[in-house]
């Protein structure tokens, strides 16, 4: 294909995808059912943050950590205390555990109360051209409570050389418009030139096939060559091409 059918194709794919029907299948419609910003963005992170694995197990655990939260997660970190934390215990969801939801409440509550919330966090590093200092710094934020050991593999850095799947798809989320009622656009300091796509196995391998990727491993250098050759089809909007990667990799087995 030419660069203009690469392009046309993919856009193409964009419009099927990026529809509300989408969201009957995906993780992404937790945090739909929110209409606060807060219970947004908590909602939305925590379910991100469990987004491996299968999707229908996804939606029915971050249904269940909900609940557990009592269905208001702002009000749940904002003034939980320590005996509320007990209800989490159980919660499993894969290598997630009990002690990695408590850890999460408690540092998301931290963050909110110290640090302007989830928004300004990541908002910091506004000059930078790409979110993956943010992402860093938002990590060394996040654990600067104590905390189990084994919570920090929940939470990726791209400094370290990972593509950060499920922060990007967050902030996907989180900063892309809502015109199409599947992204919220619910934060406005952070422009979508600066997002990076969800790199996962689906994308990757629809990438690669479509050689927008040579590199084989979904890592942080897999995803720098995705970037730059993303916003060669679109510099304002790269992350867009998400769903039409997704999409053609688990709905089209491409």
């Amino acid at each position: 294909m030419t660069k203009k059918e690469l392009k046309d194709f993919l856009d193409a794919k964009v419009l099927q995808y990026e529809h509300p029907k989408f969201l009957e299948s995906d993780p992404l419609q937790i945090p739909h059912r929110f209409s606060k910003k807060e219970d947004i963005e908590i909602s939305a992170f925590l379910t991100a943050s469990i987004a491996w694995g299968n999707r229908k197990s996804i939606i029915n655990n971050a249904t269940l950590l909900m609940e557990l939260m009592d269905n208001a997660p702002y009000d749940f970190v904002k003034n939980h205390q320590e005996p509320d934390l007990e209800k989490l215990s159980g919660f499993v969801h894969r290598t997630f555990n009990g002690r990695d939801a408590s850890y999460f409440v408690e540092s998301l509550k931290n963050m909110y109360e110290n640090h302007g919330g989830l928004e300004a966090v990541f908002a910091k590093n506004d000059q930078v051209p790409f979110l993956q200092s943010s992402i860093s710094s938002f990590k060394k934020i996040f654990f600067e409570l104590p905390h189990p050991a084994r919570t920090q593999k929940h939470v990726s850095d791209p400094l370290k050389g990972s593509a950060a799947k499920r922060i990007n798809m967050f902030l996907r989320w989180m900063v892309r418009p809502d015109t199409k009622g599947v992204d919220f656009g619910l934060w406005k300091s952070i422009g979508t030139e600066r997002l990076s796509c969800p790199l996962d196995v689906h994308s990757g391998n629809v990438a690669r096939k479509l050689k927008l990727l040579k590199r084989k491993q979904n890592d942080a250098k897999a995803l720098a060559e995705l970037d730059k050759n993303l916003r060669k089809l679109d510099p304002v909007d790269p992350v867009k091409y998400d769903f039409a990667l997704f999409g053609l990799g688990v709905f089209e087995k491409f």
